[in-house]
C-alpha cells in the first residue's frame, strides 16, 4: 500500500519527532493513579517493554506531580501530562521535567495562568496537545452546531488561537470521539483546516475484541487517507494491549515494519494444535517484533508450504508431526514437541537477534 502521507509540521516531543516525515508513534496511558509510585512505576516500564513509544498519564493534584521527576529518572520514553482546568498543575509538571502537555488552554484557568504556563512551555521546548472530545465541547458550540465534525473542529481552533496568539507553535491536535463517523469526518476536517500534526484516536472504543475492531477500522481508514502522525488505541484493557493492536494497525498499512506471524484459520484437515502453535510461535519470536520477517504458522501439511510461500520461514503440521520450510521450500520434517524449537533454532541461525 503506498501511502501518500499529509504534509504536517514537525514538533519534538523529547526524544521523539512527530509530523513531517516522521514515522507515525504509538502512545498509550497509565491506567493507575499516577501517584501511587510502585505501580505506575511498573506500568510505565512494562509500556516501554511492550513497544509503546510515548506514555501519558494523568496529573489531577500536586501529588501526582510531584512523583514526575522520579518517573523521568524511570523512563526510557517521553512523558506527557494530561492535565484539566488547572495550570498550576501544569506549571508543576514542566518543574518536574515533563516533556509533553495534553491540555485545553480555553478552560485550564484565568489568561494570567495560561500566559505563565506557556512561556515556560515555550523556554523548555515543551509540546502542547489540544485535545478535544466529544462529550465535552463548548456549551455555545454545541448550541451552534450540535455534536458535529464542525464543533469539534472549531473547539480545536479556538484553542489553537490562543496559542497561536502566545506565539507559540509546538502544538500537536487530537478529536476524539466514541462515534466512529464522528470522529472520522473531525479529523477529516481538522486536517484540512491546519498543518499542524494530529493525533488520532477513537475514545472510549470499549472492551478488547470491539474496542480493537472499531479502532482498527478508525484509525485504519484515516492512516490510509494519509491524515494522522501519532496514535493511541483507547481500550479497557491493559494498556500494553493498546501498543500490540496500534503495532499491528501501523504494521498492516505498510507504515511499520516489523514481525508478521501469518497462521490459518484451520479446517477439518488439522491435525495438529494450530492454535497453540500460533501463540506460541508470536510468543517465542517476541525478541523479533521491530525486525521485517514473516513466519508461517500452517495447519496443513499438504497446502502449508505453497499457500505460505512468500514467508520466510514457517511450518507446516501433520498428524503427530510437521515441515518446517523456508521460502515455500521444505526443509525438513520433525515431530510435533520438536516443531517450535527447530524453527526457532533455523530463525536464529540466519537470523541472529542481537
Amino acid at each position: 500500500m503506498n501511502i501518500i502521507r499529509r504534509k504536517s509540521r514537525q514538533i519534538k516531543l523529547g526524544s521523539i519527532l512527530i509530523g513531517g516525515d516522521a514515522p507515525v508513534s504509538i502512545q498509550s496511558m497509565l491506567s493507575v493513579k499516577t501517584s501511587d509510585l510502585q505501580r505506575s512505576s511498573t506500568q510505565l516500564v512494562s509500556l516501554a517493554e511492550s513497544g509503546c513509544e510515548i506514555v501519558r498519564f494523568s496529573v489531577m493534584d500536586m501529588d501526582d506531580a510531584a512523583v514526575i521527576p522520579e518517573l523521568k529518572k524511570l523512563s526510557k520514553v517521553p512523558l506527557v501530562a494530561d492535565i484539566h482546568f488547572d495550570y498550576k498543575l501544569a506549571l508543576a509538571a514542566l518543574d518536574g521535567g515533563i516533556d509533553g502537555l495534553r491540555i485545553n488552554p480555553g478552560n485550564i484557568g484565568e489568561r494570567a495562568g495560561v500566559e505563565r504556563l506557556v512561556a515556560q512551555a515555550k523556554e523548555r521546548r515543551v509540546p502542547i496537545r489540544i485535545g478535544v472530545n466529544s462529550g465535552s465541547l463548548p456549551k455555545d458550540l454545541v448550541e451552534r452546531y450540535g455534536v458535529s465534525p464542525k464543533a469539534m473542529v472549531e473547539a480545536a481552533l479556538r484553542h489553537v488561537q490562543i496559542l497561536e496568539e502566545l506565539s507559540f507553535y509546538d502544538i500537536k491536535i487530537s478529536a476524539k470521539a466514541s462515534q466512529l463517523a464522528l470522529m472520522l469526518q473531525s479529523y477529516r476536517e481538522l486536517a484540512a483546516a491546519c498543518d499542524y500534526p494530529l493525533h488520532l484516536g477513537l475514545t472510549e472504543a470499549g472492551t478488547l475484541l470491539p474496542g480493537t475492531v472499531k479502532s482498527s477500522i478508525g484509525l485504519g481508514l484515516l492512516l490510509a487517507e494519509g491524515i494522522g502522525d501519532t496514535i493511541r488505541v483507547s481500550l479497557s484493557a491493559d494498556p500494553a494491549l493498546e501498543v500490540k493492536v496500534a503495532r499491528e494497525i501501523l504494521k498492516t498499512l505498510g507504515l511499520r515494519k516489523g514481525l508478521n506471524v501469518i497462521s490459518c484459520p484451520t479446517c477439518g484437515r488439522t491435525r495438529i494444535d494450530l492454535i497453540g502453535l500460533a501463540t506460541q510461535v508470536e510468543k517465542a519470536l517476541e525478541a523479533y517484533r521491530d525486525k521485517e520477517l514473516t513466519v508461517a504458522v500452517m495447519g496443513c501439511a499438504v497446502n502449508g508450504p505453497g499457500e505460505a510461500r512468500e514467508a520466510d520461514y514457517g511450518l507446516a503440521g501433520g498428524k503427530g508431526e510437521g515441515l518446517l520450510f523456508v521460502k515455500g521450500e521444505i526443509v525438513k520434517k520433525v515431530p510435533e514437541a520438536q516443531l517450535i524449537t527447530e524453527l526457532i533454532r533455523l530463525i536464529e541461525k540466519d537470523m541472529p537477534c542481537s
